[in-house]
């Protein structure tokens, strides 16, 4: 049993990754500021969840808080740290660059000199596969050309990513570095396409495609991604590993499936694609396969019924959640 640090645990990914911790035997301690980045509810529900295994503790805190961050490590001697609390998503980043960089960089450097100072050896780091532009050759490698961010957001993982290396060539911090792909599944981010999709449809609102509907995206389930993470805990030097479903699949054809699980047809609006999207992403994964033993699991069918599923059991309230 060890002692783990995760950061975001109200968040769509680490909450899910909090619970896989708890399930094998570790304890967590969870801190998250809360803030209003997206519908509380969202996060009281997957907080809850964790929240029912005795070796879960809260905080509400603030990775950028270095005096409440000093005082969780002081007593914790933790085992490593799982780095998810971020602020998400490519649109958003436009409005507030700022908030992202506090968050994303501010942050992540607070929680490396944490590390360093009360001598933990593991550093676990979601980032994103935000990061690979339209110049990198497809499927995106973990080696491909990441100089050219389309947003504050991917900017300022990219920083978040140099700070780690850092921390590992000075310090020998082992810390393993996650780009993500388009992660969806129960309780997800209100502001991606999936809960959208699936929100619009149910309650027979109008459905806004960014684009032709024929960009495409490596659509990945949160369980997959998760159990990766939990896998990057081992001892691996200083990694950056791809977690993608390695099938993309075309924004209208994911929509198609949505309407297929929900039982109804979307009354589709196009507008003009935003100039921070790319055009596809597709994840390579023979990295984390070789260091890992790690691949997707669930196909996007089953993700899909996983999600309108949950959403139909809380529907009460998620047909209320703002998906701006």
């Amino acid at each position: 049993m060890k002692n783990y640090l995760l950061t975001g645990a109200a968040g769509f990914i680490g909450s899910r990754v909090g619970e896989m911790l708890l399930a094998d035997g570790h304890r967590v301690t969870g801190i998250d500021n809360l803030n209003e980045s997206c519908d509380r509810r969202l996060k009281a529900w997957r907080l809850a969840r964790l929240k029912e295994h005795a070796g879960f503790q809260f905080h509400e805190s603030d990775i950028c808080d270095q005096e409440s961050v000093g005082r969780l490590f002081a007593k914790g001697r933790f085992d490593g740290v799982l780095n998810f609390a971020a602020r998400a998503g490519v649109r958003q980043s436009l409005k507030d660059p700022h908030a992202y960089f506090e968050t994303n960089e501010r942050g992540t450097l607070t929680l490396l000199e944490a590390c360093r100072v009360n001598e933990v050896k593991k550093f676990v780091l979601a980032s994103t596969s935000s990061l690979y532009a339209a110049i990198s050759p497809q499927p995106f490698r973990e080696d491909g050309n990441t100089d050219s961010p389309l947003s504050p957001y991917a900017a300022s993982k990219k920083a978040a990513e140099a700070l780690c290396h850092v921390y590992h060539h000075l310090y020998g911090l082992d810390v393993t570095i996650f780009r993500f792909f388009t992660v969806y599944g129960p309780a997800g981010r209100p502001d991606m396409s999936p809960f959208r999709f699936t929100q619009w449809i149910s309650e027979g609102r109008p459905v806004t495609i960014y684009g032709d509907g024929e960009q495409s995206r490596d659509f990945t389930f949160v369980d997959d991604v998760a159990r990766g993470a939990v896998l990057g805990l081992r001892e691996l030097g200083f990694e950056i590993i791809n977690l993608g479903a390695d099938q993309p699949s075309r924004l209208i054809d994911f929509l198609r499936m949505i309407e297929k699980a929900v039982g109804k047809k979307a009354q589709l609006q196009f507008q003009g694609q935003h100039p921070a999207d790319v055009q596809a992403t597709w994840a390579d994964i023979s990295k984390a396969a070789r260091l890992l033993g790690w691949k997707p699991e669930r196909s996007i069918q089953q993700g899909v019924a996983s999600l309108v599923a949950w959403y139909r059991e809380n529907q009460s309230w998620a047909s209320e959640v703002s998906t701006d």
